[in-house]
């Protein structure tokens, strides 16, 4: 039997801290929930309740290593007390911890696949059920929200996502009013200022954008073309992770691999550069992206942003989301000496805030979590995607997080909290031989094997 949710309503004096927990997949991910969690909490507000936050990882191909955390800056929450979960032992921690509230920031399938599994939990007093996107949505969108549908909160970035998003879910007959408007929550930093004897380029690379070899060699080759035709320019390729490591999406040509064979070498003013995107944002002074979150970033601070056409402008590439954005251009533009403007009414829509309301961009969110603590009798969640209207869709989605049919776990899939250290040690030691086969099969035999079928 299911044991009791201790949620505690929050007053508007001196309550007790209540309980949240951030599920994330990834560290792009986890940067995105555990920044909401807090932008939904106090966030500087002394009349907010006062928040608890745990950190769990959803424990899959996209888990990130302790360097990727360190990296995604500081989120309020030690990345020492973050732990790995299954999707089972999540639902256990949901069931005996008395979270009040709880921050989904997965992919799709998982976010459906946890409030299905929360609903057959059958808690007296359930938390509140959180998700959204951690940046640009340019594809999957009808897919991806409807997977989301059934938490009580579905957070959109700007007010061109909300409408987006509304008008989906009402296009398919399921309740709209979980789409409640916001920002991105990690957007920040000093306004940018030009400053004497610093010029410097950085160019926002993405795991899976482009995808193939040649084109992503492309890029790099005028990268550096461009550093050799602009000696007093610093050119920075900033990377998202290291070879091996994974993040949202698969790496199958990391850069620094495509560098070591690059004909030529690098420039001096060249360099491959890592870490935090605030901290490498804070030298820059021409952001270049195919279509990283890194853009609006960028455009918050007013910094001088350009998005590449030489591909062309394509939804596979996600630049069509900046049609009409007046950021559009070309490497030979750049090389040029070039940057595009940005369109005034475009940046409005898009919730970078650099007009100075960021502050209160995520107040609607925040009142609409408070109100729904308040009420302490929340139902269980309905997603859009059931037994009876997804036959065929959903038993297949549960499947891969051990969920039967109905959200409750497959017969084997918990393993009794009395297994003891060893077998958790020896579990967790083939997990991590298992994951540096599954990354070496993707970035070094599949491309193999792609080549010699196409011989």
């Amino acid at each position: 039997m299911p044991l009791s949710n201790s949620n505690a309503v929050p007053s508007a004096a001196a309550s007790p801290a209540f309980r949240v927990a951030v599920l994330a997949d990834s560290d792009t991910r986890w940067k995105w929930g555990a920044l909401t969690a807090r932008r939904l909490t106090s966030d500087g507000d002394a009349s907010a309740p006062r928040a608890r936050i745990s950190g769990l990882l959803l424990r899959g191909r996209a888990t990130p290593t302790p360097r990727q955390l360190a990296e995604v800056g500081d989120v309020g929450i030690d990345a020492g007390r973050v732990r790995e979960v299954t999707a089972v032992e999540f639902l256990q921690s949901v069931r005996d911890e008395g979270y009040d509230v709880v921050v989904l920031a997965l992919v799709g399938g998982a976010v459906q696949a946890m409030l299905h599994g929360i609903a057959a939990l059958r808690l007296p007093t359930r938390p509140v059920l959180v998700t959204g996107y951690v940046g640009v949505v340019y594809e999957k969108l009808t897919d991806g929200l409807l997977l989301r549908h059934g938490a009580d909160v579905v957070l959109a970035n700007s007010r061109h996502d909300a409408e987006r998003f509304r008008a989906v879910y009402e296009g398919v007959g399921a309740d709209a009013s979980a789409v409640t408007e916001a920002a991105l929550p990690f957007l920040g930093g000093d306004p940018y200022r030009p400053r004497q004897g610093r010029d410097t380029l950085v160019f926002a690379a993405q795991p899976s954008v482009p995808e193939n070899r040649a084109d992503r060699t492309y890029l790099l080759r005028r990268l550096v073309e461009h550093a050799r035709l602009h000696p007093g320019r610093e050119v920075l390729l900033k990377l998202r992770s290291k070879p091996g490591e994974h993040t949202t999406h698969i790496e199958e040509h990391p850069y620094q691999r495509l560098a070591e064979r690059l004909p030529g070498g690098l420039p001096p003013n060249f360099r491959l550069v890592y870490g935090h995107m605030g901290e490498v944002l804070d030298r820059t002074d021409l952001l270049v992206t195919v279509s990283s979150t890194a853009a609006l970033e960028s455009l918050h601070r007013r910094i001088p942003t350009a998005v590449l056409t030489d591909l062309g402008v394509r939804e596979t590439l996600g630049n069509h989301h900046f049609t009409g954005s007046g950021l559009l251009t070309s490497f030979d533009h750049l090389d040029g000496g070039g940057h595009p403007e940005p369109d005034p009414d475009w940046l409005a829509g898009q919730g970078v805030a650099a007009d100075g309301s960021y502050a209160t961009a995520y107040d609607t969110a925040r009142a609409r979590v408070t109100a729904l603590l308040a009420r302490g009798d929340l139902p269980g969640p309905a997603p859009y995607y059931t037994p009876a209207t997804a036959p065929g869709y959903l038993p297949g989605i549960l499947a891969r997080h051990h969920l039967g049919p109905e959200g409750h776990p497959l017969p084997g899939a918990a393993a009794p909290r009395e297994a003891g250290r060893v077998r958790t040690a020896v579990r967790e030691a083939v997990r991590d031989a298992a994951r540096g086969a599954y990354r070496h099969g993707v970035q070094r035999v599949a491309p193999v094997v792609r080549r010699m079928g196409e011989l």
